[in-house]
């Protein structure tokens, strides 16, 4: 099992000064709907031919809608050598329930 990162930690931890990257895997579509700002955009789809634009040294955390598609991709960064990445549980959806109820849910 991978590392599991609420949304309140992730601001938390961001607070603190802590160097971390959202990376959003949602489709285009979904993200219309809604967005947490600063995170980076990359469909999920997308992630083995942008794999370069992501920074090893950062440590990343994946989100999604609820948590599969970017526990699934948490995975698969974790086989190409990124050991600092991390799943935000509950995705987007939490982060509106329990972060900021300005973003809405879908």
């Amino acid at each position: 099992m991978f590392e599991q990162i609420t949304p309140a930690e992730f601001v938390q931890r961001r607070e603190t000064g802590e160097n971390l990257l959202l990376l959003d895997v949602r489709e285009p579509r979904e993200l219309a709907l809604a967005s947490v700002d600063g995170a980076l955009h990359i469909p999920m789809a997308q992630v083995p031919e942008r794999i370069a634009e992501l920074d090893r040294d950062l440590r990343i955390v994946v989100m999604c809608h609820s948590g599969g598609r970017s526990q699934a991709v948490v995975g698969f960064l974790h086989h190409k050598g990124f050991d600092k990445v991390a799943n935000l549980a509950g995705g987007i959806a939490r982060w509106s329930r329990e972060v900021d109820p300005s973003v809405p849910l879908y």
